[in-house]
C-alpha cells in the first residue's frame, strides 16, 4: 500500500484541481459578478436595487444593496457583508432567512474537493460576492 500512496495523492490532487482551475480561469471580479447573478440577483436585482424578478413574491421590500457605503459614512462595510453572507450576522427586518451561502456552497463543493479544500473555496466565493456588491454602491 505504501508504494501506491504517492500515486493516490496525485490522483486526489488532480481531482481537486478541476473546480480550482475553473475558478482560476475567471478574474475575481468576473467570479463575483457571476456568483452574484447566480445567487443574489433573483431577489436583489442585477444592479442591487432590490428589484429582482422574485422581489414581488416577498411580503417586505427587498433591500437595495446600493446604499451600504452611504449608510456607513461612505465606506463599504466589506466584513459586515461577508458576515451576512456566511450567516454570522442576521439581517434584521429581512422578513425571512436569507440563504446562508456557506452551506449552499459547501453542498456543491465538498463532493469535489473534500472538506479541507471546501472552506478555502467558500471563503473565496463569499469574498468575491461581497466585493461585487461593493461595485454596486452609488
Amino acid at each position: 500500500m505504501t508504494q501506491y500512496r504517492p500515486f493516490l495523492l496525485a490522483l486526489c490532487l488532480i481531482g481537486a484541481a478541476g473546480p480550482l482551475a475553473a475558478q482560476d480561469a475567471m478574474t475575481s471580479d468576473e467570479m463575483g459578478a457571476q456568483l452574484y447573478a447566480d445567487n443574489c440577483a433573483a431577489c436583489h436585482g442585477m444592479s442591487g436595487q432590490g428589484d429582482g424578478p422574485l422581489a414581488d413574491a416577498f411580503i417586505q421590500d427587498i433591500p437595495s444593496l446600493t446604499g451600504l457605503a452611504a449608510a456607513n459614512d461612505g465606506e463599504f462595510p466589506l466584513l459586515n457583508v461577508i458576515q451576512i453572507l456566511d450567516g454570522r450576522t442576521e439581517v434584521r427586518g429581512h422578513g425571512g432567512p436569507m440563504p446562508v451561502f456557506g452551506a449552499l456552497f459547501r453542498n456543491e463543493l465538498e463532493p469535489m474537493v473534500g472538506r479541507f479544500g471546501t472552506e478555502a473555496l467558500i471563503r473565496g466565493r463569499m469574498l468575491a460576492i461581497a466585493e461585487h456588491v461593493g461595485t454596486l454602491q452609488q
